[in-house]
């Protein structure tokens, strides 16, 4: 069994990439999700589908094969070349898959290091698979590492002190454009979701009030109300009426295309600050002399900064994701050998049983002495296990020997493949992540 990410990042994917590689709705990747776990050599997959990443995470057979299944089926969906994406994926296997992935959760892999949203966004993509029957145990276990990791990172190091989100960054970076003539301002913020709240509250904390839209009134003046005062709600509706009124501006909602476009504006001279967080992108290209338009990838250069102040922790975090991933191997090749070993002590004991009948029938012992000479027979074959018993254990936790372990599997005729491997102890053991 192998464990495999292929990742279209902000790392290496543009975001017009990201946004056509997106999934639509939760029937799409439900769809996607079925279709990869029916090959033959997928055992389970999940998808983190963020506006910085779009990531297939694995439990396989055959990682080649799951490689090419998954930029096959991905072309299907976003109706892009295979080559193109082939290209674009950066392809993670193994203990590369797992210290990617405890480096997502952790928040080193993010835009902004040390955002508080990703370690959510992953256990919610786990569970949304787990729930669809497309992940089970295999990348539970991985899950339950990973957010150990990520609660040991934010522990050990002060790397999420003052969260930072893509929409802090946002708020931030208007601060600095505007100085203190934000004071006072209004800040319209579209979508009343997780990330248009954190951009309302971070207005309201540099002295903005802020307008909450969005398609929902009963939801959006619900989550006004929480905030505050400050904070009026209103429908897309009335959405025009804001864009040709004020010149700060925030954007993040789910929807497929954009809810900002041009024949929305009719006064072209108000000098305009607009932030598009959302993936895909919610305001439509437009040529406006007095617009300053920042996308979600244009904020990657402003990230720099909060990683530069965060060089030191990210080291240390880095250390610690290191330290993670040698663990879970060496807890997951500890606890695999354990069936190995249990399976060679039942073929042995089938041995003896077949041996004893064939003695018996053929009255090469009496049958009086069948006890005495079963237990003789498993007090033989205990001493010959005991020694090749504790080596395989001493050995199974270091790498070097994982072929070793092949090698006995194959030679005893072992088959782990299905084996739930929460019924062995493990000094490593973990109670996992409750989906």
């Amino acid at each position: 069994m192998y464990y495999q990410v292929i990742s279209f990042s902000h790392k290496n994917c543009e975001q017009a990439m990201r946004e056509r590689l997106a999934f639509p709705n939760d029937e799409a990747k439900t769809t996607f999700l079925n279709q990869l776990v029916g090959f033959e050599f997928v055992h389970e997959a999940f998808v983190v589908s963020t506006c910085n990443r779009v990531e297939i995470v694995l439990a396989t057979r055959d990682n080649f094969s799951s490689y090419h299944a998954v930029l096959g089926l991905m072309s299907q969906l976003s109706d892009m070349n295979f080559y193109e994406l082939k290209t674009a994926a950066r392809r993670y296997d193994d203990e590369e898959a797992i210290e990617h992935i405890f480096s997502v959760v952790s928040s080193l892999d993010s835009l902004v290091i040390g955002e508080s949203q990703i370690t959510g966004q992953v256990k919610e993509a786990f569970r949304f698979s787990f729930q669809n029957g497309t992940a089970e145990r295999k990348l539970n276990r991985v899950i339950s590492y990973a957010v150990k990791c990520a609660a040991e990172v934010r522990n050990a190091t002060n790397i999420s002190q003052n969260p930072i989100s893509i929409a802090s960054v946002a708020v931030s970076q208007a601060h600095k454009l505007l100085g203190d003539n934000i004071h006072g301002m209004k800040g319209i913020v579209v979508g009343a979701g997780d990330m248009g709240v954190l951009a309302a509250k971070h207005l309201l904390r540099v002295g903005c009030d802020v307008v909450l839209i969005g398609r929902d009134i009963e939801k959006v003046q619900t989550t006004a109300d929480m905030l505050g005062e400050n904070v009026k709600a209103d429908t897309m509706e009335n959405l025009p009426k804001y864009l040709n009124r004020y010149r700060l501006l925030f954007s993040a909602t789910s929807a497929k295309d954009p809810v900002i476009t041009k024949e929305m504006i009719e006064n072209e001279t108000l000098p305009r600050h607009w932030f598009d967080m959302a993936i895909p992108r919610d305001i439509e290209d437009m040529d406006l002399e007095k617009l300053h338009l920042f996308r979600i990838d244009d904020l990657r250069n402003i990230s720099n900064d909060n990683h530069a102040l965060r060089e030191e922790q990210a080291v240390r975090a880095t250390e610690i994701v290191e330290r993670y991933t040698e663990e879970f191997y060496s807890w997951l090749r500890a606890l695999s050998i354990e069936p190995v070993i249990k399976q060679m002590r039942e073929h042995v004991s089938e041995a003896i049983d077949r041996e004893m009948e064939r003695a018996l029938k053929k009255r090469f012992v009496p049958a009086e002495y069948e006890d005495n000479m079963r237990k003789m027979a498993e007090q033989m074959f205990k001493r010959f296990l005991h020694d090749p018993t504790q080596n395989l254990r001493l050995s199974s936790t270091e790498k070097k020997n994982a072929n070793c372990i092949e090698a006995v599997k194959k030679m005893f005729n072992i088959d782990t493949e299905n084996i739930d491997l929460r019924q062995y102890k493990s000094d490593h053991h973990t109670k996992g992540y409750n989906a």
